[in-house]
């Protein structure tokens, strides 16, 4: 492999830090945020977006678009003018001390592991990658950030359970680390991913994390394993002697 690309929730990190922390900590600065900051132009692109999603008229007032907003956090619409909203909120949050990360601990002594050996680290998550930095950031044992260094979202790569997102993360990151798919290898919890990052020709393995909501989901031909303990991460130059 030339590169491994992870998602967050259920695989790098508990779901119950997502939902429970995060979505949360959304739900509860929405309003207020979305009031203080509807008129920056990101913003305002968002919920216009958010408008057209949640079928509200052009113009339709910030209560409605709020209300629309929170209804998608209640039921994890994985919404991509919601992801965005949630990821300046956030980063924010991650910056005034309000939020912390979590990961499983296998995770950053496996990344370290396979950056030590020369593979490429990058994140791939439904997450704005406004918030996915300062996530790898805040890392308990220190800052991931120096070895993750590509971040990956529905904005800048596309849907995660289409394969045509695969293969734009693929070009991009092919153009800077020359690397072709099939040296691409993600990691995931959710089967439709990999089945989608599979057919853009790369390499996959499922994470079936004990106590978490895809433990005992049928991952198909993906190979499995419960933690990053698990996997063997052979660097394509040395594959290549």
């Amino acid at each position: 492999m030339r590169a491994v690309v992870v998602d967050i929730e259920g695989t790098t990190s508990p779901t119950d830090a997502v939902h429970g922390q995060l979505f949360a900590d959304a739900r509860d600065q929405l309003a207020g945020w979305v009031a203080a900051h509807h008129d920056e132009p990101d913003v305002a692109a968002a919920l216009d977006a958010a408008r057209q999603e949640a079928g509200l008229p052009a113009g339709a007032p910030l209560d409605a678009v709020v209300a629309a907003l929170t209804r998608w956090i209640d039921e994890d619409v994985k919404a991509t003018p919601l992801k965005t909203i949630e990821g300046r909120i956030w980063a924010e949050g991650f910056a005034v001390g309000r939020l912390d990360a979590h990961f499983f601990a296998d995770v950053a002594p496996a990344l370290r592991r396979w950056s030590d050996d020369g593979v490429h680290l990058a994140v791939f998550s439904s997450g704005a990658t406004s918030v996915q930095r300062p996530w790898f950031g805040a890392a308990a044992d220190g800052d991931l950030t120096s070895i993750v260094t590509e971040f990956f979202d529905t904005v800048n790569a596309g849907p995660k359970q289409d394969a045509a997102s695969y293969e734009r993360i693929a070009a991009t990151v092919g153009a800077r680390w020359s690397t072709t798919p099939d040296q691409l290898l993600f990691l995931s919890d959710v089967p439709g991913e990999l089945d989608a990052a599979a057919a853009a020709g790369w390499q996959t393995v499922g994470v079936r994390r004990p106590g978490e909501p895809q433990a005992s989901t049928d991952f198909g031909a993906h190979p499995t394993v419960t933690s990053f303990a698990g996997i063997a991460v052979l660097p394509a130059e040395a594959a290549a002697r």
